[in-house]
């Protein structure tokens, strides 16, 4: 193979054509190489939004399965009959412990009452006519909402205040 490369360049019938051709292939190489690691730059760039885009994804679908649990310990404290009992001491430390840990995982909880309507944290269950209160107003929380910042794994389930009519 390295005579048919010899007897191309001796072939040649000028000699200054040679080291042009060799800065064409080098030209070429280089362009190739640049385009490669531009290439491979690109692709870890995506990879790395990627990566990020799942962890979020599985971090709301893990978030989110700890909600019926959630929902029954606030639950079993509602029905409870004794704020003293060590039983249902118990109970409250878990679900704190359990909010605790959605609010590390960026999914804060929102139960505030008296606060403006936002249609970002909550759903509207029910409409009461409170003239007491600025219509929009959230009266009652029925179900704790969490997140925020447009993250959501669920909104606040609330009753409003309208006015008359």
């Amino acid at each position: 193979m390295e005579a048919s490369t010899d007897q191309s360049m001796t072939d040649n019938p000028d000699p200054d054509a040679a080291p042009e051709q060799a800065d064409a292939r080098i030209a070429e190489s280089d362009d190739r190489w640049r385009r490669a690691a531009a290439d491979l730059d690109n692709l870890r760039k995506r990879y790395a939004r990627d990566l990020d885009r799942e962890r979020a994804a599985e971090r709301a679908k893990v978030s989110g399965a700890w909600l019926p649990m959630l929902d029954n310990l606030e639950l079993a404290l509602a029905h409870a009959n004794s704020e003293t009992d060590p039983l249902v001491a118990g109970v409250r430390a878990i679900r704190d412990q359990a909010v605790q840990v959605l609010e590390q995982l960026g999914y804060p909880r929102h139960s505030e009452v008296g606060v403006p309507f936002s249609p970002e944290l909550h759903e509207v269950v029910s409409v009461v006519n409170r003239p007491d209160f600025p219509p929009g107003t959230v009266l009652e929380v029925l179900r704790p909402g969490y997140g925020e910042n447009g993250r959501q794994l669920r909104p606040a389930a609330v009753i409003v205040s309208s006015r008359e009519g």
